[in-house]
């Protein structure tokens, strides 16, 4: 028996090697072509809900049918390639408020400096009174035997909560993955758990080594316009800044601390901080239809061509500023325009890349090119393909993502954070491995970026899914640079000045040699799971594998 086991993982993994190598060559010039079309003043910034945003649909669209693929939606208009995404808009206007009173004190926090807040409703007008309650971390799992919620009715109430998740003990070392983020410790599913608990609301007490990054983050997101699917939402939900929650944990009655240090045991309640919140808020809400673009390389093997393999990379970025001019008589020569050259004109282009030559060559499973809109906005697209698939999740084996690419040059090494949940990572290392490359070493993701890109939605739903590469601006060891690694890591950790700023913008000297590398290596573990004789599979015990019968 243990022989015909080896035998058979000999087979599995001579076979894997084999099939990877079936994968077509990525052309640069193709790539660099449409990175830097993409990332060009012309399509400004591709934006949701934004000129530039239709226009990278129609290049998208347009793009995939010159290659060949087949539209992934025959029954939706437009040719089949577009799939539509109603997303709701919602900005705050002028004369909202949110105030508390404790007792004869009233606190108003400024808006954006000590507080920041919209509605995820979809009414215009919102004016109610609410009674605060402290939740902890806001966290009901079962697998972890934790429920900061206990049989406490919160319906009608605002709820107050910590970022991030319960953190380890000396007793329990590895309690919600230790040091690293899980998805209880985002702020998306603390939002989505207080809309499951029909609560009024959810403020988010922010500091920067919980959330991972700083109060601007937040205020800045809260002062534009921001999207969702349409569906139920929070009447009110933001976040707090930690002085503004001492503040008003102290005029309840309360120290915040303490209350902390409390949240961190499973013997937690919910605290009545014994405060009235005032709630007045008036939106501008609008509906805007966006679209994923989507096209299908069938499989060859009548057996395993209903099962499929997605490539995901979004279109979107920030956008254009719409800000209204300085009115001063001169023209505004501001640079306004988000390009989004690395984020992520480099990954739209790498999957334009890798599609033309996946059509020249076709898998024994069927290929997915997905290319998700506002990813920027809280992966809205992707969760909508995830809703309604092309290929049923059931069938689908996994979702391979790029996301803002190596721009600087060839790595002895490649990062998949996340693979190592699934046996994906076995057979990245084999792919890694037939390419003389490596793969770059598991860490803690203390930052939580596994739920913070397109894939995310896929394992939500149950499917093997991660982002292939590290982050592009990490530069701290996830990238081995195969030349002048000292030089090349400083241009990598030099990317974080133009992280989500107007200077994202394609540089002719790039070296793209590391981009196609990266686009390559995903091509080729795409070929590897499209070939091998079975689907992947989560490893035990990961609290996603459970989602999805197969």
């Amino acid at each position: 028996m243990r022989l015909s086991r080896l035998a058979l993982a000999a087979v599995l993994s001579l076979s894997t090697s084999a099939f990877a190598q079936q994968a077509p060559a990525v052309s640069e010039p193709v790539l660099r072509g449409h990175l830097a079309f993409l990332a060009d003043d012309l399509f400004e910034g591709r934006g949701t809900g934004q000129r530039g945003g239709d226009l990278t649909v129609r290049y998208l669209e347009t793009q995939a049918a010159i290659i060949g693929l087949r539209p992934a939606f025959p029954n939706e208009a437009g040719g089949g390639y577009r799939q539509k995404v109603e997303i709701e808009g919602t900005r705050l206007l002028p004369g909202s408020a949110v105030s508390f009173q404790a007792g004869a004190k009233r606190i108003a926090p400024e808006i954006g400096k000590g507080i920041v807040f919209g509605t995820a409703s979809g009414r215009a007008a919102l004016a109610f009174d609410a009674p605060l309650v402290f939740v902890g971390y806001g966290v009901s799992a079962p697998e972890e035997k934790w429920d900061d919620y206990k049989d406490v009715d919160v319906k009608g109430k605002i709820l107050v909560m910590m970022v991030n998740d319960p953190q380890p003990t000396a007793e329990e070392p590895n309690r919600f993955a230790g040091k690293a983020y899980t998805w209880y410790g985002r702020w998306l599913y603390k939002f989505e758990e207080a809309v499951r608990k029909g609560a009024a609301g959810a403020l988010l007490i922010h500091t920067t080594p919980s959330s991972s990054y700083p109060w601007s983050v937040p205020a800045n997101g809260f002062s534009h316009e921001r999207f969702r699917l349409a569906g139920p939402g929070n009447p009110v939900e933001g976040w707090l800044h930690e002085d503004t929650a001492r503040e008003l944990f102290a005029a309840g009655g309360f120290d915040l601390d303490a209350l902390r240090a409390q949240a961190e045991r499973r013997d937690f309640r919910p605290v009545d901080l014994k405060i009235a919140a005032r709630v007045e808020l008036k939106s501008a809400i609008r509906t805007v239809e966006q679209y994923n673009v989507a096209g299908i390389v069938p499989g060859t093997d009548p057996k395993l061509k209903e099962q499929a393999v997605v490539y995901s990379s979004h279109w979107d970025h920030m956008g254009i500023d719409e800000a209204p001019q300085t009115g001063t008589g001169a023209p505004d020569r501001k640079d306004r325009i988000y390009n989004g050259a690395i984020d992520n004109a480099s990954g739209t282009a790498a999957l334009l890349a890798m599609a033309a030559e996946a059509v020249k060559k076709p898998a024994r499973r069927t290929q997915v090119f997905l290319w998700p809109a506002a990813e920027e906005q809280g992966l809205l697209g992707s969760a909508a393909y995830v809703k309604n698939p092309a290929v049923p999740l059931a069938r689908t084996a996994a979702d391979l993502n790029l996301d803002s690419l190596n721009f600087v040059g060839k790595t002895k090494d490649i990062g998949v954070p996340g693979a190592e949940r699934s046996t994906l990572y076995d057979t990245a290392a084999r792919v890694a491995k037939q390419m003389g490359l490596k793969l770059a070493p598991t860490i803690p993701d203390l930052s939580g970026s596994y739920f913070r890109a397109d894939h995310f939605n896929f394992a939500k739903a149950g499917v093997p899914a991660f982002n292939v590469g590290s982050a592009v601006f990490s530069g701290d060891g996830h990238f081995e640079f195969a030349h002048d690694h000292a030089a090349s890591s400083e241009k990598m950790v030099g990317f974080k000045k133009d992280y989500h700023q107007v200077t994202d913008e394609y540089r002719p000297d790039w070296d793209l040699s590391g981009m196609v590398q990266q686009a390559q290596f995903t091509l080729n573990l795409g070929y590897a799971v499209a070939n091998a004789p079975v689907m992947p599979s989560w490893k035990k015990g990961d609290p996603f594998g459970s989602r999805l019968k197969r």
